[in-house]
């Protein structure tokens, strides 16, 4: 069922947003966690079920913390993929050498800018991400919290200087449903070693936000409908 319920609601964002056509090369960013596998499973899916035909290239970018990356490769390969695997000392750079205040934010920038470039390498035009729906919520209110205005990532960004899409598929997929899908297809999600891992932040917010929903049910999916019905004229109403 939790995979019927990730089909349409990928195929939903998909119509609304039209993230993957036919002739696309997609690299897919490939953590290990939950999030991007599930991504994985979710575009092969779009893939095996509609008539696009694209292609798909799992990219892992290796952060230098010595990860084993033999069951993401062979889930890969039962996929009939071919995994990348880009080596990296991002982590110990960020963590040890630089001993940033704020970590996250470089350490993101340089694994996006790390995938970016494998892609373009790949000749792909696209790179999937998988961000869900609670990380559009999240970035909003911690932008709203911390910036003092009314942001978030769109479901689709163009990168002008790299000529490539960034696209997030499951945007209309909330986090208890990944959860729920890595689970019941046994995927090979792999711990994360990141020395903040639960925190941050971010990890506050997300506990807010999951407080509100048990709270009031629902409230997550309202919220986004509340971003993409946004208009700047009406906001002071």
């Amino acid at each position: 069922m939790s995979s019927k319920t990730l089909f349409r609601q990928i195929k939903a964002a998909n119509l609304k947003y039209r993230m993957v056509q036919t002739g696309d090369r997609i690299a897919v960013g490939l953590s290990g966690g939950k999030d991007s596998l599930v991504l994985l499973h979710a575009l092969r899916l779009l893939k095996d079920y509609t008539p696009l035909e694209f292609e798909l290239f799992p990219v892992t970018i290796d952060l230098g913390w010595g990860d084993d990356w033999s069951l993401i490769s062979e889930h890969c390969a039962a996929l009939g993929l071919p995994h990348s695997i880009v080596k990296t000392q991002i982590g110990p750079l960020v963590f040890e050498e630089r001993k940033e205040s704020n970590p996250c934010a470089l350490c993101s920038n340089l694994r996006s800018g790390s995938l970016n470039r494998t892609a373009v390498q790949l000749g792909c035009n696209k790179v999937a991400l998988g961000h869900h729906l609670d990380d559009a919520l999240v970035t909003l209110i911690m932008s709203m919290m911390f910036e003092g205005r009314y942001r978030t990532f769109r479901p689709v960004t163009h990168l002008s200087r790299m000529n490539l899409f960034l696209i997030r598929p499951l945007i209309y997929v909330e986090e208890k449903l990944v959860a729920k899908t890595a689970k019941t297809l046994y995927l090979p999600v792999k711990s994360s070693r990141c020395p903040v891992t639960g925190a941050t932040n971010r990890e506050k917010v997300k506990s807010f936000l999951d407080a509100l929903e048990s709270h009031y049910p629902s409230s997550k999916r309202r919220m986004l409908k509340a971003m993409e019905n946004a208009d700047a004229n009406s906001f002071w109403d």
